[in-house]
């Protein structure tokens, strides 16, 4: 049930069936190769820096790491199926290779399938499925873990269609016609994880209402499923955070409020966080565990 708001609803932690379980909130760690990512402009772009990133952040306590070949910023373009490939597959392979739980954060088919092949032991689709049919028939048949988020078009006009009525009825509504297609496709339930898509094609009062809105978003049809959420130096953050002049706080000065959401959707029963700055968000979420079982004493 939602809550009061401006407040965060707490839901049951619930782990998809596939990964190692915890505690509490876990984190996963961003690996963008990629020349264009709106966080870190390419540092990670090639490959041995891409694989030294992702071990640095496994260092610093990511449970997974996440690894995308392909820029989802706002306005970004679709970079072609062979170079996602390029850019993805060594990197997967590698850092599985290194005993590392790997994501793959891609739309297609064909770069989720080399990678799960490469090693990677989960599919985080921003699409939710749409961009791609193949997506579900693969994960149904390769039973590996399939994040589904809430999306509306591709990156380059997403936000021509950040229109809503009631945002969390509508992003919980259009989550589960989604769950209900991958199903049907033959995914197995036990391993969905939903993700209610915040800076997607959603304005930052959209954001907010999803991030207070969380627990009524993580059940779907009477069943609760584990979600994930991306705050992460997102823009939402930099509004709130502008200087007297109005001017947005800048990308990398934002951790310190990505820090903070961390700790209170982990509080709600997030089951992950996905950050570019891992280490002072496993505190939050150490934090936010440590502060639900004093509650229940």
């Amino acid at each position: 049930m939602a809550g009061e708001a401006g407040t965060v609803t707490k839901a049951e932690r619930v782990h998809p069936a596939g990964l190692p379980g915890a505690d509490r909130c876990l984190v996963m760690g961003v690996v963008n190769v990629t020349p264009d990512s709106f966080s870190d402009g390419g540092a990670w772009f090639e490959t041995s820096a891409a694989v030294a990133h992702g071990l640095a952040l496994a260092a610093e306590g990511a449970d997974i790491v996440d690894v995308g070949g392909e820029s989802t910023r706002p306005g970004a373009d679709r970079v072609d199926e062979q170079e996602e490939l390029r850019r993805v597959g060594p990197v997967v392979s590698e850092l599985a290779a290194a005993g590392l739980v790997v994501s793959v954060d891609t739309m297609r088919a064909a770069v989720a399938e080399q990678a799960l092949a490469a090693g990677a032991r989960l599919v985080n689709d921003v699409s939710g499925g749409r961009a791609d049919p193949g997506m579900t028939r693969l994960v149904a048949a390769a039973r590996v873990p399939y994040v589904v988020m809430h999306w509306r078009g591709y990156s380059r006009d997403m936000q021509d269609h950040a229109v809503y009525t009631d945002v969390v009825r509508e992003v919980r509504d259009e989550l589960g016609q989604r769950v209900d297609a991958a199903v049907a496709a033959g995914v197995d339930p036990s391993v969905i994880v939903i993700d209610p898509g915040i800076g997607f094609a959603k304005l930052p009062r959209h954001n907010w209402a999803l991030l207070a809105g969380l627990g009524e978003i993580a059940c779907l049809g009477g069943k609760a499923f584990p979600f994930l959420v991306g705050t992460s130096r997102k823009s939402f953050l930099g509004s709130l955070l502008a200087d007297a002049a109005g001017e947005p706080r800048p990308v990398g000065l934002r951790d310190e409020a990505t820090v903070a959401l961390s700790a209170l959707v982990a509080a709600a029963g997030a089951w992950c966080v996905r950050v570019h700055a891992v280490a002072p968000n496993v505190d939050a979420v150490r934090v936010a565990a440590r502060w639900a079982e004093a509650g229940t004493r």
